[in-house]
């Protein structure tokens, strides 16, 4: 049973700092915005930054090992509905952060431009993982 309650603490962390890492992100950027930053898309993937990336990257690459190993451990098929809607809604999620990060990227050595199909991805990945969560949560059978 320790495995279980460990396992649950570690997916249970990885989904609230991945959370709350792109809320506080979303939070710096939009008040560096409205102070008149021009350059703030540029500072978001900046050095300091960078290690809120990363913990953020890695908290989203250990969720699925996690999640599975507590589906495995509990005993639930993984037939059942809210854990494959919970999958396919994990790959949509993570490929919008990854696009996402190409789009910051791309802003930050000024290729792009405009801002709207950026904010898109990012409240699409958003939405992605609160309904994940909100399924954890439920866990309709």
């Amino acid at each position: 049973m320790e495995h279980l309650t460990t396992f649950k603490t570690l997916h249970i962390l990885a989904s609230a700092v991945l959370l709350l890492g792109a809320l506080g992100l979303a939070i710096w950027t939009v008040r560096a915005r409205r102070q008149g930053d021009a350059e703030a898309y540029a500072k978001l993937l900046r050095r300091p930054l960078v290690f809120v990336w990363l913990v953020m990257g890695l908290c989203l690459a250990s969720m699925p090992i996690t999640g599975w190993w507590l589906v495995h451990l509990v005993g639930w098929p993984l037939g059942q509905a809210w854990v494959l809607a919970s999958s396919v809604i994990y790959i949509f999620g993570a490929f919008a952060v990854w696009w996402l990060l190409v789009r910051l990227n791309r802003l930050r050595k000024a290729e792009v431009a405009g801002l709207r199909f950026t904010l898109a991805l990012a409240v699409f990945s958003a939405v992605c993982f609160l309904s994940i969560a909100g399924l954890m949560g439920a866990k309709p059978v």
